[in-house]
């Protein structure tokens, strides 16, 4: 569920950041870019836990920048296929109910929720069984239909 990884990206700064500090600029910079975003291989950033290496830095031709190859530790929170996750109920409908466990969003169906549990509306819309006691409800986690992992930073995710 959670790791701690090493992993390197390329940092691109602009010239007005150098100076003594450049590589606090480069540091703060690197957390406000990763940190809580999603990769499908790492799944989501977290936290970066400190710095391994900078490497020298390269200039682009014609405009200034200068990229730097960074790499830092982190924290990552990858769920895989038949993890159990405890999760937290965001919204219960007739459709079934939204749960978050920690960023990843879940979505179970009523289909897979137990025959002897009923959909209540009203205030506060709940599953309860016949004789009115809520119970928890284990699905198993390879049924989950929708596990939202960052389906738009797979695609837009740079090397």
């Amino acid at each position: 569920m959670f790791f701690h990884i090493v992993l390197e990206r390329n940092m691109q700064l602009h010239p007005r950041h150098f100076g003594r500090d450049l590589r606090d600029k480069l540091v703060t910079k690197l957390m406000k870019d990763v940190e809580g975003t999603c990769s499908g291989r790492h799944g989501f950033i977290v936290a970066i836990t400190g710095i391994e290496n900078v490497g020298k830095g390269l200039i682009r031709d014609g405009t200034g920048f200068v990229t730097f190859p960074v790499k830092y530790q982190c924290v990552v929170f990858r769920p895989f296929k038949g993890e159990i996750l405890e999760a937290v109920v965001t919204m219960v409908n007739k459709m079934g109910f939204f749960a978050e466990a920690g960023p990843v969003q879940i979505f179970v169906s009523n289909h897979l929720i137990p025959d002897d549990m009923e959909f209540q509306t009203g205030d506060m819309p709940n599953y309860t069984t016949s004789d009115g006691s809520v119970r928890t409800i284990c699905i198993p986690p390879f049924l989950l239909l929708c596990l939202y992992l960052c389906i738009f930073s797979l695609n837009f995710q740079k090397a």
